[in-house]
């Protein structure tokens, strides 16, 4: 079972966007340094609580500022491009940085009506997501036939591994085309489950993956004591809140300042929701946990997606993880790279 990370380059309340990416790029030699297996980010538009709106370009600063750890997106939105424009992209990272990149695709648009049209895309995008990976990943592998005489170099014969992000019927799109799986319970842990299982069950082995595989997202935050922990997932999950009850996701807030502070009842239920199915403690709270969740859901990967107000205190949380997990590799369990 590998651990890798997913950074959203996320805005710090007094802080910028610059920053913030600065910071992921930083984030990412520490997590090479620790041993996780790969670093992936993100893609959001006009959100101002996210810096990440340029995946692939920031994918290639942080492959730059590595050496070993994989690195990709987590992923590209691919109802925003065009198939080829993101073949050739990622045919370009592949070779400069050859054995290391990985292509995460998501179905999601625009957050908003006034993003969507500034992209040039409507919510029916998302409805031609299955089309879109099969003529991206023809692209790759040379065998597209909508354009005739065009080919996307340098990717095409480039072994740039595809994943598809998914929290439902993505999933047998995943298993159909033969494709690594990466899921979260954004709609519940038994919902997840049960698309897993449908994915497993009526997968179509290829060449790109010949066995079902799964990479579970998982907000995790480790401290020295299960308190310090559940406080670092205050600002992230207040982000939440406020974006459904005032439709902006805002930069993250300290923990203390909003604890400190009112909330309505609204708020205060969506604060709640936010935090409902994350992992927090000490390590060895937070490594029960995990190995619970991997023996419910079959995951050969977990993906943590976790970020917080103070940067220290996360990378501190990443690093006691990473810790926690290679102890139970020890024992037979969890394993690293």
């Amino acid at each position: 079972m590998k651990l890798s990370v997913l950074d959203r380059s996320r805005t710090r309340e007094g802080g910028t966007h610059a920053e913030a990416l600065r910071e992921t790029v930083a984030f990412a030699r520490q997590a090479e340094a620790l041993g996780y297996h790969r670093f992936w980010v993100s893609e959001h538009h006009s959100v101002p609580g996210v810096a990440g709106s340029a995946p692939t370009v920031l994918a290639a600063a942080v492959a730059d500022a590595t050496s070993t750890i994989r690195v990709g997106t987590g992923g590209v939105m691919l109802p925003n491009h065009q198939p080829l424009v993101v073949a050739e992209q990622f045919g370009v990272l592949e070779a400069l940085h050859p054995g290391r990149i990985d292509m995460g695709l998501g179905r999601s648009v625009g957050f908003t009506g006034g993003v969507r049209r500034a992209l040039g895309h409507g919510k029916d995008d998302a409805d031609r997501f299955g089309e879109q990976v099969r003529l991206l990943l023809g692209y790759l592998d040379g065998t597209q036939g909508e354009y005739p005489g065009v080919h996307a170099f340098p990717a095409e014969g480039q072994p740039v591994p595809a994943f598809l992000l998914a929290t439902g019927a993505g999933a047998d799109l995943a298993a159909e085309l033969g494709l690594p799986l990466v899921i979260g319970a954004v709609r519940g842990e038994a919902r997840m489950i049960e698309a897993i299982g449908r994915y497993r069950e009526s997968f179509v082995p290829s060449v790109r993956c010949p066995a079902p595989y799964v990479i579970v997202s998982a907000t995790i935050a480790v401290a020295e004591t299960r308190a310090a922990a559940e406080r670092l997932l205050v600002p992230e999950a207040w982000s939440s809140a406020w974006s459904r009850t005032h439709g902006v996701f805002p930069p993250l807030r300290p923990a203390a300042a909003i604890l400190a502070g009112p909330m309505t009842d609204r708020e205060r239920r969506y604060f709640d929701e936010a935090r409902e199915g994350q992992i927090a403690g000490t390590p060895a709270e937070a490594a029960a946990a995990l190995e619970g969740l991997v023996e419910r859901t079959g995951a050969d990967e977990v993906l943590v997606t976790t970020s917080t107000y103070d940067r220290a205190e996360m990378l501190e949380s990443y690093r006691l993880l990473a810790e926690a997990v290679s102890a139970g590799s020890a024992a037979g369990f969890f394993g690293l790279r």
